[in-house]
């Protein structure tokens, strides 16, 4: 049995399978992240939403849409919080240790981006059977502008010229990628795929698809001229959720992992880095817990996410460690 899982797992049972019930979520961090530095950057009082994760001994499947981002002049840190039985986006400073600001007065609030001005915040709220997107301001008031109606749409995010919003949209025949052209209301669907994530380069954008067999690859889609190029994908893992660096030289993702100890396995969500190309693909985290929803800091010295790690009931909260390639 490795230290690892000597520290961040109580083994029990005899199935050979240890459930999220019986990890020890109380450690910060553990013997392969060694030279990471970890800062918790809320407390339990900020009801910080954990993403949900259902596993099992043979799959593990997660909610990857952006829940977590961070302001244009990198003070603050927008999250999705629980509170008084309602989902709304808060803005949290992040060099203050204060109460958060109520940023949306919604009802369930599913995930969320910034314009790339920093003047608006787009995100999705699930309203019965359908998701809906919205925009409102990113620092006044709760007037919202509806963008789309009657269907499940969902991880809202802008172009880099602000011109569209790009979105998935769940139908009968699986999920899309759609856009909807701003000064027009124009809508148009590209492809199959989630998690958009548009390139400043033109046309472009990098995005999560599912395979035959249940895993999740990291696509790159050219709209213009239909080249699509499959960037990362393993045979036994999935990602998810694809955020480019501010060099442009990084994505940031959610993967899979797989938690060996004799005839005990644990399937877990880590975050991984890799080039824009696909190439030098590297677990960044090992905890137990599982590290979800990563951003970038804007200067790309730091990796913002959502973790239980550090805390022994297994609450959820915003966490950064530094970025050491």
């Amino acid at each position: 049995m490795t230290k690892r899982t000597m520290l961040t797992i109580i083994i029990t049972g005899v199935f050979g399978y240890v459930s999220a019930q019986q990890v020890d979520y109380s450690v910060v961090s553990v013997p392969e992240e060694a030279g990471i530095e970890f800062q918790q950057m809320t407390s339990p009082n900020d009801y910080v939403c954990m993403p949900v994760v259902k596993r099992n001994a043979k799959s593990i499947n997660w909610f990857s849409n952006r829940i977590l981002d961070v302001s244009v002049d990198g003070k603050n840190i927008a999250y999705l919080s629980f509170r008084n039985n309602t989902t709304n986006i808060f803005i949290k400073a992040l060099d203050k240790q204060g109460s958060s600001i109520q940023r949306t007065n919604r009802a369930n609030v599913l995930d969320f981006s910034y314009s790339p001005d920093g003047k608006y915040i787009c995100f999705s709220e699930k309203r019965g059977k359908t998701n809906q997107i919205f925009q409102t301001n990113a620092s006044n008031g709760y007037v919202c502008r509806q963008i789309t109606n009657g269907n499940t749409d969902y991880s809202p995010i802008y172009s880099s010229d602000m011109k569209q919003i790009f979105f998935a949209r769940q139908e009968m025949k699986g999920i899309s990628i759609w856009s909807y052209n701003i000064s027009n209301n124009f809508l148009s669907n590209y492809t199959n795929g989630m998690n958009p994530y548009p390139l400043t380069e033109n046309n472009t954008f990098i995005c999560t698809r599912l395979t035959a067999d249940g895993r999740s690859e990291i696509w790159k889609i050219n709209y213009e001229t239909g080249v699509e190029e499959c960037i990362v994908s393993d045979m036994e893992r999935s990602f998810t959720s694809p955020v480019l660096s501010p060099d442009k030289q990084w994505i940031l993702l959610v993967g899979s992992s797989k938690i060996n100890a004799g005839n005990i396995t644990y399937l877990n969500t880590d975050i991984y880095v890799a080039r824009t190309d696909g190439s030098e693909l590297s677990q960044i985290t090992y905890h137990a817990a599982d590290d979800l929803s990563p951003v970038w800091s804007k200067d790309g010295k730091y990796i913002y996410f959502i973790s239980q790690r550090g805390n022994a009931e297994g609450i959820a909260n915003i966490w950064r460690m530094n970025f050491i390639y």
